[in-house]
């Protein structure tokens, strides 16, 4: 069975976002760009909230192309030119994107079909409200956590509307030199 692996940058507090929704608070270096670049070699699908697939789709089809691209910009939009998008949203219509599955109900059931293709794994990178509807049907099996030195104080928490109580194992650890440690934890079931 195919695996899903979260990557989300999370404040010390645990906010993923702050009460905007913004993330300009977030600290990202080129380790942190290796880490997700090693998350998309072992992914061939990607999940996304309808907000994060827009901002993602405005950005990465050509991020490769413009002048001056970084390492990370020419890998990872090569990478997600290729890869199939899933959208967990009920207003989006993904007309004319073959490359785009919108789910808009039974989320479980489709997600559940989706894992069980065959294939490599599938990741989300931010995307807090699928990660928050996907925790509710035990669907998410890894998290990668990008704790940053900040405090937001209020805003969009990590983890909510938990109906049990979730554990986990915390199975590696990386500190970067910006100050952001990352914590990898799979799930105990």
């Amino acid at each position: 069975m195919r695996r899903i692996v979260v990557l989300m940058h999370v404040s010390l507090d645990g906010f993923v976002g702050d009460k905007n929704g913004g993330i300009d608070w977030i600290t990202v270096d080129e380790e942190m760009f290796d880490l997700a670049g090693q998350l998309t070699d072992q992914s061939d699908t990607v999940i996304y909230g309808r907000v994060t697939y827009q901002m993602m789709e405005a950005y990465w089809p050509s991020a490769g192309k413009q002048p001056n691209p970084s390492k990370h910009d020419i890998e990872h939009s090569e990478w997600y030119n290729k890869v199939p998008k899933v959208i967990l949203s009920t207003t989006m219509n993904p007309a004319g994107k073959p490359d785009v599955q919108v789910i808009s109900s039974n989320l479980a059931d489709e997600i559940q079909k989706i894992k069980n293709q065959k294939g490599k794994g599938i990741v989300i990178f931010g995307s807090p409200s699928s990660v928050h509807s996907l925790m509710q049907f035990n669907l998410i099996d890894e998290f990668w956590l990008l704790i940053n030195p900040i405090l937001v104080g209020d805003g969009i928490p990590m983890f909510k509307d938990l109906k049990e109580k979730k554990f986990l194992t915390l199975t590696g650890t990386k500190i970067f030199r910006a100050g952001v440690v990352a914590l990898h934890y799979t799930f105990k079931r």
